[in-house]
């Protein structure tokens, strides 16, 4: 769910599957069942991907003279039915990159979806029109993040996947194995936050949760540190509490929460006049104040 709200009309326009140079493939396998091929459409002046069937991670290194060694998976927002592959992916981590912070855009299988655009069209606003709808009312139920990560096998073991590509070539990559953290938005967020909950050997040094579900979840008692950020006006997770939050400050683990008063959903390094777009950089001095931007002594 990676919809900016300040666009809601910008029409969707096939556009030929872009070059992806550097693209790495996870060997998770093709998407079971999956009949509609991938493609990509233009829409906010961005690159969208769907009907992604076979995962890749796509490496942004920085200046080896300024490389920290630390890394960040950097997973797009889309409802895990299209993937905001500029906005929330590349230009993350272009962005990451020149601050000397590796980054590996992580495109995770889809959900299908119709193969004509318009029918993908008339399948999505009817979507993000329900999820807003729901998501007005604080009595709505809304799925645990235990219900979340149970429909999400595949993109989980594309996240692990990622993580094991990573730490096996960290000495190539010139990173330090124990320094690879993971960013997501939307439903990027929730897989960055599933990626960390199903216990298993891919656990994030750090997570980064922008815009995405906050919930109340079970927190492990080692969890790491956790940077979030979402705009008072998103009208898809705002409005039910901040039980995510507040389940890493009771467990004692680090939690750093920033709500801007405006920004929608899916604000993304778009530039615009809130103050949400100062999200990244606050991610960034967050990350240098726990020692990841400079490299280790």
């Amino acid at each position: 769910m990676a919809t900016p709200l300040r666009a809601q009309n910008d029409a969707m326009t096939p556009i030929p599957t872009p070059a992806q140079p550097g693209a790495i493939e996870l060997g998770t396998g093709p998407l079971p069942g999956a009949r509609n091929p991938e493609t990509w459409h233009a829409q906010y002046g961005s690159r969208f991907a769907r009907n992604v069937t076979i995962a890749t991670l796509t490496p942004y290194l920085p200046d080896p003279a300024k490389a920290s060694g630390t890394a960040v998976i950097v997973a797009p927002g889309g409802g895990f039915l299209t993937l905001s592959m500029e906005n929330e992916g590349s230009d993350v981590a272009k962005a990451l990159a020149a601050r000397g912070i590796a980054a590996f855009v992580l495109k995770y299988r889809l959900n299908q979806t119709p193969a004509t655009m318009a029918e993908f069209d008339k399948s999505m606003r009817a979507m993000f029109a329900g999820v807003a709808r729901a998501s007005q009312s604080p009595a709505q139920s809304q799925p645990t993040p235990q219900e979340r990560m149970a429909g999400l096998a595949p993109q989980i073991a594309d996240s692990r996947a990622a993580f094991a590509l990573i730490r096996q070539r960290a000495g190539e990559w010139h990173i330090d194995p124990n320094r690879v953290g993971m960013v997501g938005f939307s439903a990027g967020a929730m897989l960055t936050l599933a990626t960390e909950l199903s216990g298993q050997d891919a656990r994030p040094a750090f997570l980064g949760l922008v815009y995405g579900p906050l919930a109340p979840v079970t927190v492990p008692a080692d969890a790491p540190p956790m940077f979030v950020a979402i705009a008072a006006d998103d009208p898809f997770f705002a409005n039910n509490g901040f039980g995510l939050v507040e389940s890493w400050r009771a467990a004692r683990r680090p939690v750093e929460f920033h709500l801007y008063e405006q920004g929608g959903h899916g604000f993304g390094m778009y530039p615009k006049t809130t103050t949400s777009t100062g999200w990244f950089d606050a991610f960034v001095r967050w990350m240098d104040m726990h020692g990841w931007v400079k490299a280790a002594r």
